[in-house]
């Protein structure tokens, strides 16, 4: 189901935007201010995930589409589990049409810890993301619609996934990946569906520092089936997962140095045939993080 205007998403949205995992749990003003110098720094969007213990994510998006005049939000993800697609889809066109066709709508099935907090079963993710979908295409919406069709994309990681997210929504996003995964991801979806991919990263050229910081936010993720899964499919092997994963997997999915160091990885993703890539400071207070994203954004001339 691809829609028409993905090109015209491709004009209008830059290569680069920022992902924050921890910004549900920050207070709404501390978050506003965050949104305001993330546009200022002349990054394009900002995403944000969902989890059953922060702010549920459409309320959310809300939060920030409002506190900026040209921002895109994007939800990394909202969970399949959380509410049903018609509630999804309707919560989704009207922050598209109230604020300018500047929201992106992200759906992902989750991990089973968090389905099941939600008091949910994770059963069969790919076939509930199909139905999820079609339900979701086929919604009899009667409120006023945006300029421009939502875009949907879905998180996907390995190639069934990823097939559905071309064939069934706008395209995919990616987390914890290598740009080596990024060239396979375009490679299943085709040339015409988005790909969205996040990218962690440290300033600090000291091994020991970065590496540490880097293994503080992979902690969770390196427990979760489905991201064992994807870093097995990128050639890891057990001895890469456990232990607070190995230098060389740490290495491959957090980028850590100079920001020139970060926009060379930035540049390895495009190269791949991503769209666009979200950068996701994994350390430091916000201020701080603002801070390194600044760095980065002189580089890349974006401020």
């Amino acid at each position: 189901m691809l829609v028409e205007h993905v090109d015209a998403w491709r004009a209008h949205n830059s290569a680069v935007g920022v992902w924050n995992a921890a910004l549900g749990e920050w207070p709404a003003e501390l978050e506003r201010t965050y949104a305001r110098e993330v546009e200022r720094l002349g990054y394009s969007a900002l995403w944000i995930g969902e989890n059953p213990y922060m702010k549920e994510v459409l309320v959310h998006a809300g939060l920030l589409l409002s506190a900026t005049e040209r921002l895109v939000v994007g939800t990394g993800i909202a969970s399949v589990w959380a509410r049903d697609a018609i509630a999804t889809h309707n919560g989704a066109e009207a922050l598209a049409e109230a604020y300018d066709s500047r929201f992106v709508l992200g759906l992902g099935v989750s991990h089973r810890v968090l389905t099941e907090a939600r008091g949910a079963a994770y059963t069969t993710p790919l076939s509930t993301m199909k139905n999820y979908l079609t339900t979701l295409a086929a919604v009899d919406y009667h409120g006023p619609k945006p300029v421009s069709p939502t875009p949907i994309v879905i998180a996907a990681l390995r190639d069934k996934m990823l097939a559905l997210a071309a064939e069934k929504a706008d395209g995919a996003h990616t987390y914890l990946v290598t740009p080596e995964h990024t060239a396979h991801a375009r490679a299943v979806l085709g040339p015409e569906p988005l790909l969205v991919v996040e990218q962690g990263f440290v300033l600090s050229t000291e091994p020991s520092v970065a590496r540490a910081a880097a293994r503080e936010h992979l902690h969770w993720y390196l427990g979760q089936p489905n991201y064992q899964a994807s870093m097995r499919s990128l050639g890891f092997d057990e001895s890469d997962i456990i232990h607070g994963g190995s230098d060389c997997l740490v290495d491959a999915l957090v980028v850590w140095g100079t920001a020139e160091d970060v926009a060379s990885r930035i540049q390895d993703h495009r190269s791949g045939g991503a769209d666009q890539v979200l950068l996701q400071p994994v350390a430091g207070s916000p201020t701080e993080q603002l801070h390194g994203l600044g760095h980065v954004a002189r580089v890349l001339g974006l401020s």
